[in-house]
């Protein structure tokens, strides 16, 4: 004897994208991947028509992107080691974000890094290499971490935005920057390009074994990892979501909220203090001018696009650090200028933010109560 009726449950095996139920319980999840990703496309499809006005094939321009990217191994090393900076300052503007704060500060927090890094590997060069490599370490995300703590003290006291406190604040890290390499701790052999001395070779952190990636993107898996857990895993992180949803709810229960704000701006500055002693330790051996070249900027970036979610920031950052990359072989081989990718990034940034309007709003993802 056969039933008339269909079984709800195989209905939704079959159409699992028609059921109301699987829309209300997963519709804010598809949201958070299915828009990124459209703004992203509809980036590189205007980008695509920007170039086309200068007489480029998009098709061209797309195939040399992903090849520049991902289309050899060499490609792909390149990729990773831009994406191990993206992925340290991105958690700079997202670990913030939990707490409704707009950090925006991550290159002053680096270059800061940068420099507190570089002094404690000159201040130690007689000291074995490891305890120079660990001394560089917590030198460099103690110095980022006060730096970005400052901006959520001046939030948190005196009530100073901090979105434009933290961006001001880069402008000071470079002044101090430009300052100290260019004076007190200026090599006198840097004749050309003002730079600090060397910190030695025995003191660079290498490369992972087998690649020609440094270790710096182990350090931003690991960060990444541990941004996760301590925002979704722990009573800390389960406080800073609270306070970040309603922060006079969260002081009328008892949380200490200026604690958190303290706290959270630290751990936010020392990742990306991390990443500037990543790039003294593994790529550049000194501080001086080139650190600035805008990490911090684009890991704010990767952090909109990833909705905040620090298990998200990799995969983002990998992706804008291969179209970082991509952006010397797309000079050469389409005579674009090899800052275009620049605009690339200014295009889907727009994009991202346009597209923050859509969330809860798009029909068939909200399902029937």
């Amino acid at each position: 004897m056969t039933s008339e009726t269909a079984d709800p449950l195989d209905a939704a095996v079959v159409a699992p994208a028609a059921d109301p139920g699987f829309l209300q319980r997963y519709g804010a999840s598809i949201e958070y991947v299915l828009i990124p990703g459209a703004a992203l496309a509809a980036a590189l499809i205007a980008f695509g028509g920007f170039v086309a006005l200068f007489g480029k094939s998009p098709l061209d321009l797309y195939w040399y992107m992903y090849y520049g990217a991902f289309g050899t191994w060499f490609s792909w090393q390149n990729t990773l080691t831009r994406a191990a900076p993206l992925i340290l300052t991105a958690l700079c503007t997202a670990l913030p974000a939990q707490l409704g704060m707009v950090i925006i500060g991550g290159e002053g927090a680096l270059l800061i890094g940068a420099l507190a890094a570089t002094s404690a590997a000159l201040a130690l060069q007689s000291m074995p290499p490891l305890v120079v490599q660990v001394a560089m370490v917590v030198a460099g995300m103690a110095g980022g971490g006060l730096w970005i703590m400052l901006a959520g003290g001046l939030r948190h006291y005196r009530g100073v935005n901090e979105t434009i406190s933290s961006l001001l604040l880069v402008y000071i890290a470079l002044a101090v920057l430009n300052h100290l390499v260019e004076g007190a701790m200026r090599d006198p052999a840097s004749l050309n390009k003002p730079s600090t001395r060397e910190i030695g070779a025995a003191n660079m952190i290498g490369s992972i074994p087998g690649t020609d990636v440094h270790w710096g993107l182990v350090f931003g898996l690991v960060a990444a990892l541990a941004a996760y857990v301590l925002i979704y895993h722990t009573t800390f992180g389960f406080a800073a979501r609270v306070a970040g949803g309603n922060i006079r709810a969260a002081k009328i229960v008892g949380l200490s909220v200026g604690q958190l704000i303290l706290t959270i701006c630290f751990l936010a500055g020392s990742c990306a203090g991390l990443a500037g002693m990543v790039e003294v330790a593994a790529v550049q051996g000194r501080t001086n001018a080139n650190l600035a070249v805008g990490y911090g900027f684009t890991g704010i970036l990767v952090a909109f696009l990833a909705r905040q979610n620090p298990l998200a920031i990799i995969p983002v950052a990998i992706l804008l650090g291969g179209i970082g990359a991509s952006g010397g072989l797309l000079q050469r081989r389409l005579g674009l200028p090899d800052a275009s990718v620049l605009v690339l990034q200014g295009i889907i940034f727009v994009f991202v933010l346009a597209s923050d309007a859509l969330y809860g709003r798009i029909g068939f993802l909200k399902g029937k109560s």
